[in-house]
């Protein structure tokens, strides 16, 4: 499907609506990492330079929180260069704000309130979508990390503006994954972790159908412990998931794809970052005793499987990586990946902090804004956030 990107429009003058991802962690009103709104700056500064009439909107936090994103506009101000005009309104889009945006000239910048503090948004229902459409004579999506949400600001005012398209961040986001998917540089090698096998299964399971290898760690691991006939202690578990875990072995076995899972694991009897620790074999954990890492020789393991690597693609961390006793089988895969001068694609979430938080983003060919969108996309999913841009 040929994507409708803002390479294609002719902006100058008129209003054009951009739903953004600012959906960024805020401790006591101020913003703590603002990856993505700088992630969001490309695609409103070329906006801005063809003569637009910038209105960014995006959602903050679950909708009961009621936040607000003025501390979003002054972020942005501050990197753009330009006074970024906050339109504080509780009903997002109001006679206030449509004078407010009747008012802006060319190359001015607008946001509006956090599109949640609407009922209507997260429903997707006709009234809120009418009412974003009725301040934009274009609308471009720039939001990857809600792309898999059918919501008013990502789907339902696609069906009320004159012309939409996909913004940089997006069309770089469906770039890089679509093409690690659909056209591998092989060897093609996937990392999957986090904590459980439930939030993964479809992925790995479709992703058996593209890699040569493909490495399981985090807390889903001791789900396959089990799998193979291993007691897990007071490690993470997910009975029901066994099955599922058996079968993605089999499937794997079937399809000659090689599945690496730990060998060794790093356990500890409490749940601290200075809690007393050890390693054991993968089938030798006692009761009492939890998992929280990958061992030694699995990260040999697993690093080795990476050095042939063409195109790597990681989702979830190899254990509790907040703590630094527990994070050194994720460290050694970023570290590894780094390394690598094949395409390195992080899948958003925890994995995309993780990365950051150790110093490897700036290593990586990609890292994705999106955890949950990412992992639909993965998955072989439609993104009805794309879907709506490109049928509009």
């Amino acid at each position: 499907m040929k994507k409708k990107t803002i390479d294609n429009l002719k902006v100058k003058g008129k209003r054009v609506l951009v739903r953004c991802d600012f959906n960024v962690p805020l401790i006591d009103g101020a913003i703590t990492d603002e990856n993505r709104i700088i992630a969001a700056l490309p695609t409103i500064k070329k906006l801005v330079a063809d003569g637009g009439r910038v209105i960014l909107c995006s959602h903050l936090g679950k909708p009961e929180k009621k936040l607000s994103l003025a501390p979003v506009a002054v972020s942005l101000s501050g990197h753009l260069g330009q006074p970024v005009k906050f339109l504080a309104d509780n009903q997002v889009v109001s006679d206030c704000v449509r004078k407010a945006v009747g008012e802006m000239k060319d190359g001015e910048v607008a946001l509006l309130e956090n599109t949640r503090l609407r009922k209507e948004e997260s429903k997707n229902e006709e009234a809120f979508s009418k009412d974003l459409a009725s301040i934009a004579d274009i609308y471009v999506n720039d939001a990857f990390g809600t792309a898999h949400r059918a919501h008013c600001s990502t789907v339902g005012v696609t069906s009320f503006v004159a012309e939409s398209a996909v913004g940089y961040l997006m069309e770089k986001e469906l770039k890089f994954l679509g093409a690690a998917i659909e056209n591998p540089v092989r060897p093609f090698v996937a990392i999957l972790g986090g904590a459980k096998v439930s939030d993964k299964i479809l992925v790995i399971k479709e992703l058996l159908n593209k890699v040569d290898k493909l490495i399981i760690g985090g807390g889903m691991a001791y789900t396959f412990f089990v799998a193979q006939g291993h007691t897990v202690g007071d490690s993470l578990l997910e009975v029901d998931r066994v099955k599922d875990a058996k079968e993605v072995m089999e499937l794997a076995k079937a399809k000659g794809v090689e599945l690496l899972l730990p060998v060794d694991t790093v356990v500890t009897q409490e749940f601290s970052a200075d809690a007393a620790y050890k390693t054991v074999p993968s089938s030798g954990i006692e009761d009492g005793w939890g998992g929280l890492d990958i061992g030694e020789k699995t990260r040999e393991i697993f690093t080795s499987a990476l050095k042939d690597a063409k195109t790597i693609i990681w989702n979830g961390p190899m254990g509790v990586f907040e703590f630094p006793n527990f994070a050194k089988g994720t460290l050694a895969l970023a570290q590894e990946m780094a390394e690598n001068t094949g395409t390195t694609i992080i899948g958003g979430g925890d994995s995309a902090a993780a990365v950051n938080q150790l110093g490897y983003g700036d290593k990586m060919t990609h890292i994705s804004t999106g955890g949950g969108a990412s992992l639909e996309f993965l998955e072989g999913k439609a993104l009805p956030g794309v879907e709506a841009v490109q049928n509009a």
